[in-house]
């Protein structure tokens, strides 16, 4: 019975090891960010590659149209690209869910008010190579092209004004100052992307 319950917990622990090792395909940091070329939703090309040479960082945010917890948070994505955009900071919104087309993202975008670059990802290709998997989930890229976070934005959906830990704003403020980003990887939290 002992070495049933040995070998049982042996199986567990690898079963464990073996899903986070699935979750953890995508790009590890300090690692090369993956590149990718989509189509903004006003029909214009966007490169990463050329958008991290022409920025001091760039903020790739997995968004959504329908889920509650990503549509906390438009409010602050605006306030936050619209801040940080006159510091050398692109935000890039990237729509992955297959249940919600380019039109709808478009309307969505357009209601909100957002002003930044927001792109549909067709067969969720972007989501798949950065293994996102939630939205809102957060990734940001360096002039260099690696990656310097990865997490949530922070850590109360509900009430911005009680947020106590702004982590992706701590992050990019670390960036611009010329530190070492002090907390490079945080929880994301959300909705999980519809993919095809």
């Amino acid at each position: 019975m002992k070495n049933l319950r040995t070998a049982l917990s042996l199986a567990a622990i690898l079963a464990i090891a073996g899903t986070g090792a699935a979750l953890a395909d995508g790009p590890a940091i300090g690692a090369n960010a993956p590149s990718f070329q989509l189509t903004t939703i006003d029909g214009k090309p966007f490169s990463l590659a050329d958008a991290e040479k022409s920025n001091k960082a760039v903020v790739l945010m997995f968004i959504a149209t329908k889920c509650p917890y990503s549509n906390a948070y438009n409010d602050r994505m605006r306030q936050m690209a619209a801040d940080y955009s006159k510091k050398g900071i692109l935000f890039v919104g990237i729509n992955s869910n297959n249940t919600e087309p380019e039109a709808e993202v478009k309307d969505h975008a357009q209601k909100n008010k957002w002003d930044f670059t927001v792109v549909k990802d067709p067969g969720n290709k972007v989501a798949d190579l950065y293994d996102a998997k939630r939205t809102p989930e957060v990734f940001v890229v360096g002039p260099d092209g690696k990656l310097l976070y990865h997490g949530r934005i922070d850590e109360n959906y509900e009430e911005p004004a009680k947020v106590t830990s702004p982590d992706l704003k701590n992050a990019l403020d670390q960036i611009l100052s010329g530190q070492s980003v002090a907390k490079t990887e945080t929880k994301a939290f959300g909705c999980t992307i519809k993919r095809a």
